[in-house]
């Protein structure tokens, strides 16, 4: 589901409205090629034999891992006509609430919180959570602001 808005200077008129993402697969592989960016080698993420029979009964996705899909997973839940780009402008009250489970389906569910005008362009405040499939808490909550710049 598409939240639509025809500049960013309409972009107030659509706080208080939620959109929501598709599934996304957190594989394996995905962890590993994390891992290896990130240096973070740690079992849980990587050794299934020894993950098994750990506290989260398999491998797990990183916090950081999850985190860093935001932009992957609200890809097109905020469609603004007249915006040159969008950038990230910054993270609050980041969570993590559960971990993710190699192999498991996340997507981003998000209600746009607060729209502020300002000389570089509209900062969009949201309240973003990124769901796991078939599990009533969330992998994480954060506040996530983006920065539309005008064309």
């Amino acid at each position: 589901m598409t939240i639509t808005v025809t500049s960013p200077a309409a972009l107030p008129d659509v706080v208080g409205r939620t959109a929501v993402g598709e599934w996304f697969e957190v594989s394996q592989e995905r962890i590993g090629q994390f891992a290896d960016a990130t240096e973070d080698w740690q079992w849980i993420h990587l050794d299934a034999a020894r993950a098994a029979s750990g506290p989260f009964g398999g491998t797990i996705a990183h916090g950081y891992l999850t985190l860093s899909l935001l932009p992957r997973l609200v890809q097109g839940l905020l469609d603004v006509d007249g915006a040159a780009m969008v950038v990230n402008y910054g993270l609050d009250k980041v969570r993590f609430l559960q971990p993710v489970p190699s192999g498991a389906r996340v997507r981003a569910v998000t209600e746009i919180a607060a729209v502020d005008p300002g000389p570089q362009g509209y900062r969009v405040s949201s309240r973003t959570s990124v769901e796991i499939e078939g599990s009533e808490r969330p992998a994480l909550v954060a506040e996530t602001i983006a920065l539309f710049v005008p064309a």
